[in-house]
C-alpha cells in the first residue's frame, strides 16, 4: 500500500513524522497516565522505562514505514530500550495495552495525512504485537528452564540427604505451597512423560509436588498445600490415597511411597525408605500398586537397609518387649508353629482362647496382625532382628569380666 504513493509524498510524510515524534511520545505518556491506572501508579523508575520502550516504538515505526523491506523484524527491536525492567513490571496484557494506546494516539495526530498511513500504523502494530508476545513467549520458556533445573537440583539434594543451609530459599524460589506433611514417591518414568498432566492432578488433590527425572527412576516429591478453590476433603486425603490418583502418571513396573514426614526439610528420610523400597520391590511377588515402602520392611532388611532394621526393632520388637514379655513369647511361638492357635497353645500349655487374646494385643501394641501372612513376615522379621540385637549386646558386655 505505501509504495503506491508518489516518493515526494512519502518523503513529505517522512520528515512530517520524525518532527513530531516528540509531540506523539509526549502525548502517548500522558494518554498512558490518564487511561491505565497500572501505569500511573508505578514507581518513577519503571514508569520511564516504560515510556523509553513506547518512545522506542515510535521511532521504529518512523525507521520501518522509511523502508519496510530492509528491517523486517525491526519491531523486535523496541523491547531492547529495558527489556529486563519491562518483563519485571509489566504483563504482557499491560503490554498489549500499551501498544493499543500508542497507537490510538498516533492515528489521531496523523488523521488527514492519507489511509496509506493510517493502514501502514494498524501493520506495524501488529508486528509489535507479535514482537512482545515473542519477547515474553522466550522469557517464560528460560524461567521455565530454569526451574527446571532448579527443581532436578532440590529433588537430588532430597535423595541424597546432602540438604544444606540454601534448601529453604531454592524451594522458596521454586513457589512451594507446601506447608505441611510430605511424603517421596518413586516410580519408573513413562515413555511419553506428560509433567503438566501430573501437576493438573496434583493440584486437584490438594497438594504440591517437586518433579525430578533420573533416567528410567521417577521421583516426586508430594506436600499438602492450601490452593485455592481446594476441596476440603481432598485436603485430608491420605497420601496412599494421594499416590493411587497419581499413579496412572508413572510408567509400568512398580511404584513406591515412602512414609510421611513433618516438612520438606525432612523430606530425605521418605526418600531413603522410598528408594530402598523400590530397590527390592521386586521380591515381593504380588506386591500392590502403589506399596508403602513400609509394608517392604522385611526384603529391605535383607538387603541390608540399616533403616529398616531399625524401625522393626523400634517399632515391633522393644514396644512388644516394654510391654509384656509374655506377648513376645507368644509370638514366637505362633510363628513358629505355622501360625496354628492349637500348636502354640499346646507348647504354652494355655487355652487357645488365651492365645487369641494375646495375639489381639500384639496387633493393639504395635498395628500389625499377627494372623496374616504378609504381616507374619514382617513380624518375624522383627523378631529375629531384636533378637539379634539382644544377643549381640550380651556377647558384647559379658558378666563378671572387663576386655582390656
Amino acid at each position: 500500500m505505501i509504495s503506491e504513493h508518489a516518493p515526494t509524498d512519502k518523503a513529505e510524510t517522512l520528515v512530517w513524522l520524525r518532527r513530531i515524534s516528540g509531540d506523539l511520545a509526549t502525548a502517548t505518556t500522558n494518554r498512558l497516565e490518564e487511561s491505565l491506572p497500572w501505569y500511573a501508579e508505578m514507581p518513577p523508575a519503571r514508569r520511564s522505562a516504560v515510556g523509553l520502550v513506547a518512545q522506542a516504538g515510535i521511532t521504529s515505526f518512523i525507521q520501518w514505514y522509511e523502508d519496510p523491506n530492509s528491517t523486517p523484524w525491526i519491531a523486535a527491536d523496541i523491547f531492547a530500550a529495558a527489556p529486563r525492567e519491562l518483563l519485571r513490571s509489566v504483563s504482557l496484557t499491560q503490554t498489549l495495552q500499551l501498544i493499543r494506546v500508542t497507537v490510538e494516539v498516533t492515528e489521531e495526530k496523523v488523521a488527514g495525512r492519507g489511509e496509506h498511513l493510517r493502514e501502514a500504523i494498524l501493520l506495524y502494530s501488529r508486528e509489535v504485537a507479535f514482537a512482545a508476545a515473542d519477547v515474553y513467549a522466550r522469557a517464560a520458556e528460560a524461567r521455565g528452564l530454569w526451574d527446571a533445573r532448579l527443581e532436578a537440583l532440590v529433588v537430588d539434594s532430597i535423595l541424597t540427604g546432602e540438604a544444606d543451609e540454601e534448601l529453604p530459599s531454592r524451594i522458596a524460589a521454586l513457589g512451594w505451597h507446601g506447608h505441611g506433611e510430605v511424603a517421596v514417591l518413586v516410580g519408573t518414568t513413562p515413555p511419553q512423560f506428560d509433567v503438566d498432566q501430573l501437576r493438573r492432578t496434583a493440584r486437584k488433590l490438594g497438594v504440591d509436588v517437586l518433579i525430578g527425572v533420573q533416567g528410567s527412576r521417577l521421583v516426586l516429591v508430594i506436600g499438602r498445600a492450601q490452593l485455592r478453590g481446594q476441596d476440603d476433603a481432598a485436603a485430608q486425603l491420605p497420601f496412599l490415597q494421594i499416590a493411587r490418583h497419581l499413579e496412572p502418571g508413572f510408567g509400568s513396573g512398580h511404584l513406591v511411597l515412602g512414609p510421611a514426614v513433618p516438612a520438606l526439610v525432612e523430606a530425605s528420610q521418605s526418600a531413603r525408605a522410598a528408594l530402598a523400597g523400590f530397590a527390592v520391590a521386586s521380591s515381593w511377588r504380588h506386591a500392590p500398586r502403589p506399596v508403602e515402602a513400609d509394608d517392604l520392611l522385611p526384603e529391605r532388611a535383607v538387603a541390608g537397609d540399616p533403616l529398616a532394621k531399625s524401625t522393626l526393632v523400634e517399632r515391633i520388637y522393644r514396644p512388644l518387649q516394654a510391654h509384656s514379655t509374655d506377648l513376645v513369647t507368644t509370638l514366637w511361638s505362633y510363628l513358629d508353629n505355622g501360625r496354628s492357635l492349637e500348636a502354640t497353645a499346646r507348647e504354652l500349655f494355655v487355652h487357645p482362647n488365651t492365645v487369641r487374646y494375646r495375639l489381639k494385643r500384639v496387633s493393639e501394641v504395635i498395628g500389625w496382625d499377627a494372623t496374616g501372612p504378609r504381616e507374619a513376615l514382617i513380624l518375624q522379621t522383627a523378631l529375629i532382628l531384636g533378637a539379634i540385637g539382644t544377643d549381640a549386646t550380651r556377647r558384647r558386655t559379658p558378666s563378671g569380666r572387663r576386655t582390656r
